[in-house]
């Protein structure tokens, strides 16, 4: 049997992802609102439903650009908020936030920050890091992960007690321990699922609320 034209066409996946991008709703809605990506609206749907930002504090935003989050962040945190962004790349400057490009593993990096903070305690950690996708799904998920714990670490390290975290984190291996490690150092645990993410997407949001006092 013949096959016509039509049939045997190759499918070219990045074509096919760029055109879906293009015509998404957020990304559309992004654009019209000014917002520098469609994420934006997963910070925001989260923000709408927990009340997770609110004016005066003190907010640090990893893996930050190209920089939604903290376009909404710094005006839903004012008057009297404080917003530092850190990214490896580099990220255009928006109004309101105070940005350090680097690595926040980094020691000098984490001294530029505590220099920034100026002794306020941090009241949100937030971090929408993800990897970038190889295609070997163990390996982006094993990556995924250990972004995470970074931010996870990073939280431990420097959030006041009391304090929230919203961090982007995967369904899959690893994903069950991580979230047993986040509920021995937060109080209380919620898992979202914004309508932005897309439903193919294996991406979830872990809100970790009231950061437990450590105990020497």
């Amino acid at each position: 049997m013949k096959l016509g034209n039509s049939a045997i066409k190759k499918h070219h996946p990045k074509k096919n992802w760029m055109q879906e991008h293009v015509n998404d709703h957020y990304v559309q809605k992004a654009n019209a609102e000014g917002w520098r990506s469609r994420a934006v609206f997963k910070l925001s749907e989260i923000d709408t439903r927990d009340k997770l930002l609110r004016p005066g504090m003190t907010v640090v935003d990893l893996g930050s650009a190209p920089g939604s989050w903290c376009q909404y962040a710094a005006k839903r945190i004012q008057p009297g908020g404080r917003l530092i962004a850190l990214d490896i790349l580099e990220m255009d400057p928006i109004p309101g936030v105070e940005f350090i490009q680097g690595d926040f593993r980094d020691d000098a990096v984490l001294r530029e920050l505590e220099a920034r903070i100026a002794g306020r305690a941090i009241d949100l950690v937030l971090s929408d890091m993800a990897p970038n996708i190889s295609g070997i799904a163990m390996a982006d998920q094993a990556r995924a992960t250990h972004l995470a714990e970074l931010a996870l670490d990073f939280a431990r390290g420097h959030l006041k007690p009391g304090g929230d975290m919203l961090i982007k984190v995967f369904q899959g291996s690893g994903f069950t321990e991580l979230r047993e490690a986040v509920k021995r150092d937060f109080e209380v645990i919620h898992m979202r699922k914004p309508a932005a993410s897309r439903d193919r997407s294996p991406e979830v949001f872990l809100l970790a609320r009231k950061k437990r006092q450590r105990t020497v």
